[in-house]
């Protein structure tokens, strides 16, 4: 008897070696792809929903490869005989769990936050033990077809880790600038199952479930068509109800997840990655304290620095002072400086104060133009209580605050760090003794600085730090506080060069401070006086420490601070 008669046909029969390989490498390349989209899709969900970006993805990530591994060991137990039916089927399997598994996991964080880590987890779990179970298979079909198994396994392995790096590069630089994440989710698992469709046909000879494949197939296709048409309409129903107010404006950039409310009278809220940032009720008390204490102390006001503020509410501050006359800001969100100058809610908060500014793009984080040329464009036509008598010139950088200050040209009277607190690594570097240095040169010798700087009761440790790095960077810096409905008690510091300032001059000159020139809603120089009082203790720091690149020690006061208030 010929004994291979008895042997089921091989998928690469009456075809040459070559064109078999190359269908296969296509295949692997292709998984591999879908599997690194999906690894950074659930990434992006998790730190949207809990924050500290860092931590979700890096548990992500090492979640799905744990168990890959535990795939990679549980295809063992798979009879050759029904092995390309059990890929097509693992295969399946990941593309609807990838589709769904965003949409799902913001429901359950809405509908019970206490036991979310299970779907997270869960789904995470889901799609990485189907990765790792289809990689093996792949190289157990591709058995018998080179002479060596060194080029079975260089084959599949190569094919599958240049998928993953070219799908890594197509989510950050091309999904994730263009699409929703729930957007994503389909589109990726629309390419998962076009690979099924092609596995279907590669290994059509070996497979024994054909019709149960076909059909499942078909409705899987179906089923994610419909979940990508709706994927926008069931996301808002999804995020809507993780917000007491009404969203009206949900948009993913390729840096945060900005969101928007509207609730009763008129109240709009702005949300950052599910961070509050700012309540239209009460975002006149946090900014007018930001900007009106320093632009009152500060001997000149001629040019101004606003690093982070994309929003244009302390622009619109600023802008109030008529002896300004150039400021700039520096946003690293393209999308949300368009977002203050052309959402109507922020417009009107912002009293338009972005509309006539100029934007100066920079794609390769070099500013190859000199300062002074960039500021060229006058800003007109502002409308407060009074006319603005001076023209005075707006400029928009969309690029990051710690490449600004080491590369841009010339000095600032004053400068206002409006950033978010310091909840991840890249953020953590804008509290850095590094930064705070290379501030130092951006500061003209008699300027004035102020700093947000979190809550100085529920985050004290956080705020207190701050004041020792700014202190280990050369600046005499004084600490201030309020309470801002939407936040709490709040902090923030102001300070200058201690080569002319000290902390009882500055604290003296607070004190000398008779009037506020410009109109506020909230703030007045007695106000402004109390601030600067903090009760007992309440500066008394019970860890040491400052912040450098290679040591965050804001990073990790922040996480305990809040877990623990939390």
């Amino acid at each position: 008897m010929n004994v291979s008669s008895q042997v089921a046909p091989s998928p690469g029969q009456g075809k040459p070696c070559s064109i078999y390989g190359w269908s296969l490498g296509v295949a692997m390349f292709s998984m591999g792809a879908c599997g690194l989209a999906y690894e950074y899709t659930f990434s992006k969900v998790a730190s949207d929903l809990l924050g500290n970006s860092v931590r979700q993805w890096a548990i992500v990530i090492a979640i799905m490869l744990f168990t890959m591994g535990l795939g990679a060991d549980l295809q063992k137990h798979v009879d050759r005989k029904g092995i390309a039916d059990k890929l097509i089927g693992s295969q399946l399997l990941l593309g609807l769990s990838g589709a769904f598994g965003p949409l799902a996991m913001i429901r359950v964080f809405a509908w019970d936050p206490v036991h979310f880590a299970l779907i997270q987890y869960g789904f995470t779990a889901l799609v990485g033990l189907l990765i790792g179970f289809e990689i093996p298979l792949m190289l157990r079909l591709n058995e018998g077809k080179d002479i060596d198994v060194r080029f079975n396994i260089a084959r599949v392995l190569k094919m599958d880790y240049i998928g993953a790096l070219i799908g890594a590069l197509v989510w950050v630089f091309v999904l994730i600038n263009f699409f929703s994440i729930t957007q994503i989710a389909f589109l990726v698992a629309l390419a998962t199952f076009a690979t099924s469709a092609f596995c279907t046909y590669l290994f059509w000879p070996m497979l024994r479930w054909r019709s149960p494949l076909l059909a499942m197939l078909t409705l899987s296709i179906a089923a994610t068509l419909v979940g990508l048409l709706q994927a926008q309409a069931w996301a808002n129903a999804a995020e809507q109800a993780l917000y007491r107010d009404e969203v009206v404006f949900s948009h993913t950039t390729q840096y945060q997840h900005i969101v928007l409310t509207k609730g009763a009278h008129d109240r709009v809220n702005c949300y950052i990655n599910g961070h509050i940032q700012f309540s239209s009720v009460d975002e006149y008390i946090y900014h007018e304290n930001l900007v009106h204490p320093v632009m009152t102390l500060a001997p000149r006001r001629d040019r101004v620095l606003i690093l982070g503020g994309g929003d244009g509410l302390a622009l619109r501050e600023v802008l109030k002072y008529p002896d300004v006359r150039e400021v700039v800001l520096v946003d690293i969100d393209p999308a949300m400086t368009r977002l203050a100058c052309e959402n109507d809610y922020l417009r009107e908060l912002n009293a338009g104060s972005l509309l006539d500014a100029r934007v100066v793009n920079i794609k390769n984080q070099a500013i190859g133009e000199p300062l002074a040329t960039a500021l060229n464009i006058t800003k007109r036509g502002l409308r407060y209580d009074r006319e603005v008598s001076e023209e005075v010139s707006v400029s928009v950088y969309n690029l990051d605050a710690a490449n600004f200050v080491r590369q841009a040209p010339g000095r600032f009277n004053v400068i206002l760090m409006d950033f978010p607190d310091p909840n991840s690594p890249d953020l953590a570097k804008l509290y850095s003794l590094p930064f705070y240095e290379a501030m130092k040169q951006k500061l003209t010798a008699d300027g004035l600085f102020a700093q947000q700087s979190t809550s100085p009761i529920h985050a004290k440790e956080v705020f207190l730090c701050i004041g020792r790095t700014l202190e280990a960077a050369g600046f005499a810096a004084v600490p201030y506080h309020d309470n801002v409905p939407s936040f709490g008690e709040w902090g923030w510091w102001i300070g200058g060069n201690a080569r002319l300032y000290e902390t009882k001059s500055i604290l003296g000159m607070v004190e000398e401070a008779q009037t506020i020139n410009e109109h506020t809603r909230y703030l007045t120089p007695e106000v402004m006086q109390a601030s600067f009082t903090f009760g007992k203790g309440q500066l008394q720091a019970e860890r040491d420490g400052i912040t450098t690149l290679t040591s965050s020690t804001i990073y990790q006061l922040y996480l305990k601070a809040w877990e623990t208030t939390l």
